[in-house]
């Protein structure tokens, strides 16, 4: 809206995506800066080697075997199990059978002596 009188010049937003950052005027000193280090490196001595750390690298194969060990006793532990479940099965099936013989043959005296007394 203009009141009157004379407007006041707004600078056009540039650079970036209207952020005022240009990418070529902060990245011009960067790329001096790489240039510069290359020339650089020839004069440079190598550098210091590495602190000590831990020692030499050893493996850890007797932890591993613990670990190892503890799995193959659960895995004999699950077979003997289920070994058991097994024959405690075949079991039980043999106790239901032979229930199941039993009540058949009272079932049939019983009725043989329902039919006796009538």
């Amino acid at each position: 809206v203009n009141n009157g009188g004379e407007e006041s010049a707004t600078p056009a937003p540039g650079g970036i995506a209207g952020t005022g950052i240009t990418y070529l005027q902060e990245s011009a000193p960067v790329f001096a800066q790489v240039s510069a280090h290359r020339g650089a490196a020839s004069d440079l001595v190598a550098p210091a080697p590495a602190p000590e750390t831990w020692g030499a690298y050893a493996t850890k194969g007797q932890e591993s075997n613990g670990v190892i060990a503890m799995m193959d006793m659960l895995v004999e532990d699950l077979d003997k199990e289920m070994q058991q479940m097994d024959v405690d099965e075949k079991e039980a099936q043999k106790e239901y059978e032979a229930f199941m013989e039993d009540s058949k043959n009272k079932r049939v005296a019983d009725s043989k002596s329902i039919a006796d007394k009538e």
